[in-house]
């Protein structure tokens, strides 16, 4: 297998790129890296859609969601094939990614970013949230990393922590939900959500990757 160079863009926070994976020289799918790290690819998709499938089914009635996080588009289409969503913000800090995905580097984007659902917000997630009105969003999905644990930049560190989510919290329609996706346990995460909301749950979540059982879990608070 090598890797071919598709994108790159230097930004604040370093460097981001887009490769694609070349098996025999034929394309074998793309991949994301931020700063020499491995965000995702487009061939081990199962847990993007894993997440926004199991955070809409907790919501009655997701209207309204956020996806914080475009990545490379996958758990944002999940949230578009649930017919009951009637809009979907995306919340992206790279620029240059949200570029790529519309201009057709990433050849899917187009198609995703076309549907009159979808709202593309490029900013800090945390400003974002800030910025919007009080109780208008029913399910908010936090995908920008790996969970506390996988950090792809340093500075998300503050999305895990009480003021980050206690604006999620305002955001928040009565009933709605904050979804978070990790990796692993985090005990620091459960506390800071439990001193902000009404109701948190740790759910364990099995998805199969190319034939392994992967157990990651969903953070979910009310």
């Amino acid at each position: 297998m090598e890797h071919v160079e598709i994108a790159r863009a230097e930004t604040e926070r370093g460097e981001l790129v887009l490769r694609e994976r070349r098996v025999d020289g034929s394309p074998a799918g793309l991949e994301l890296r931020a700063n020499g790290v491995f965000v995702m690819d487009t061939v081990e998709v199962g847990s993007e859609r894993a997440l926004a499938s199991a955070a809409l089914d907790l919501v009655a009635d997701p209207r309204a969601v956020v996806v914080g996080g475009l990545g490379l588009g996958y758990t944002m289409h999940q949230v578009l094939a649930d017919s009951r969503v009637e809009t979907c913000a995306v919340v992206e800090i790279e620029e240059a990614l949200v570029g790529w995905m519309r201009d057709g580097t990433v050849p899917h984007g187009p198609s995703l970013l076309a549907d009159a659902r979808v709202h593309v917000v490029v900013a800090d997630l945390a400003v974002a949230m800030a910025e919007a009105r009080p109780a208008s969003y029913d399910l908010v999905l936090l995908d920008v990393d790996n969970g506390p644990g996988y950090l792809v930049h340093d500075a998300n560190a503050t999305l895990y922590e009480q003021p980050f989510l206690a604006t999620v919290r305002a955001v928040l329609r009565p009933g709605g939900a904050l979804v978070v996706w990790s990796a692993s346990e985090s005990a620091a995460l459960e506390a800071a959500l439990r001193g902000v909301f009404d109701e948190v749950d740790v759910r364990r979540h099995d998805v199969q990757l190319q034939e392994r059982d992967e157990r990651y879990l969903l953070y979910v608070a009310r």
